[in-house]
């Protein structure tokens, strides 16, 4: 299974069009049959980075099952509807990510998942962008899954910590940057949000046998984003 994975750099003007028309004619066009499925529809926390952006992540079953949504886009049913969210929007950037193996989320069932979407709370996320080192990808695969979310996942942390690990991606080659690994954290404690922004890394979380530490051999590079779900957005 692969997850199409775009941000749309949204009209301001439109923001509300363009919400309306992903939900009501995008979703539940591309979701003819059971072979692709809009999951995420989330929106850049203004203040966390550039205004008016949208991330949107859309399951497929396979490589034939994304080409066929590519054709559908290029110059078939999906084209007028495209053309409609282009309105709405500037510009907007893809890439396909494949899940690595220790990730949570691997195949769905993509007959349960909804189209329309059923009210809930919001969700927030950090997504996580990581750069690994120059020939040292594999290893950054391998390691993350065996130190960081195996450490995220267990003891203490798993009973205190802000973030919770809900799935790792990387991209695919060829539609997408080569070295990128896409970590995706659920925040399970919203208010503790703000002690991440005023307070220093403490040292003992920095210190060797930890992964901002260790992880320095194999990446000092990423980039975090604050993702808040809408409320109907099929998957919180």
């Amino acid at each position: 299974m692969f997850y199409v994975h775009e941000v749309h750099s949204v009209d301001g003007r439109h923001e509300d069009r363009f919400e309306a028309r992903l939900r009501h004619d995008w979703a539940p066009a591309v979701a003819d049959g059971d072979h692709a499925r809009l999951l995420h529809y989330l929106h850049l926390a203004h203040g966390s980075g550039p205004s008016y952006r949208v991330v949107t992540v859309t399951a497929v079953t396979d490589g034939a099952a994304w080409g066929h949504l590519v054709d559908r886009t290029l110059t078939g049913d999906l084209a007028p509807i495209a053309a409609g969210l282009d309105e709405c929007r500037h510009d907007v950037v893809a890439k396909v990510l494949a899940p690595l193996p220790w990730s949570g989320m691997q195949e769905i069932d993509l007959s349960t998942v909804g189209v329309g979407g059923v009210d809930h709370d919001p969700v927030l996320f950090m997504e996580d962008t990581v750069w690994p080192r120059e020939g040292l990808l594999e290893t950054y695969v391998e390691r993350s899954g065996a130190h960081y979310a195996s450490w995220m996942d267990t003891g203490d942390e798993a009973e205190t910590s802000l973030l919770q690990v809900e799935a790792s991606f990387r991209t695919v080659w060829g539609a997408g940057a080569r070295r990128e690994i896409v970590l995706w954290q659920r925040v399970t404690r919203p208010r503790w949000m703000s002690g991440l922004l005023i307070t220093e890394v403490p040292a003992e979380l920095k210190a060797p046998g930890t992964w901002m530490h260790d992880g320095l051999e194999l990446r000092d590079q990423w980039e975090s984003r604050i993702l808040r779900s809408a409320r109907w957005s099929p998957t919180a």
